[in-house]
């Protein structure tokens, strides 16, 4: 019962406390490293519906990701084409997966499950990674070798190749 007023609570952040509590929240966040291993899920609603279970195996880590309107270089020398081509790019990964792959890379003994947005401000994003080691936990059929998150087995994987519904 208390998990469904969380959720109902983030849904809409700014006409509930989460608002509160997350602007002082983040204001230490910035100041930690871009990936960052946390003891219990700021989301517990969330993580425990993405899979989460609260005993050894599973790790959680906190992302931190910039926005941006990602721009290229501007062409300095050589002919000038009419059209620049240095803003209105586009990228092909969203920010949810480029997340889980800096956490695989920070933890390579470890497989991404699943990930979940926590917060954002004006410069970064914030994502949560749920995180398994295999080996304590191998009634987890994640699949054989490594890397799922590299390959596009997990949800925001599954998404940018148009494998979801969403």
């Amino acid at each position: 019962m208390a998990y469904k007023y969380m959720a109902e609570a983030w849904r809409k952040p700014s006409e509930s406390y989460v608002e509160e509590i997350m602007r002082e929240r983040v204001i230490l966040w910035r100041k930690q490293p871009a990936v960052y291993r946390i003891d219990k899920p700021t989301r517990i609603d969330r993580a425990r519906r993405l899979g989460y279970k609260d005993k050894p195996g599973y790790v959680i880590v906190r992302v931190r990701v910039r926005k941006s309107g990602f721009r290229k270089t501007r062409p300095r020398s050589g002919r000038r084409q009419k059209r620049m081509g240095v803003t209105k790019y586009k990228l092909t990964k969203s920010l949810r997966l480029i997340a889980e792959e800096r956490a695989a890379r920070k933890f390579p003994n470890l497989e991404v499950l699943n990930s979940y947005w926590v917060w954002e401000d004006g410069r970064y994003k914030w994502f949560e990674v749920i995180m398994v080691d295999r080996m304590l936990l191998p009634e987890l059929k994640i699949g054989k070798g490594r890397g799922r998150v590299f390959r596009g087995l997990t949800s925001a994987g599954r998404k940018v190749r148009g494998l979801l519904s969403k």
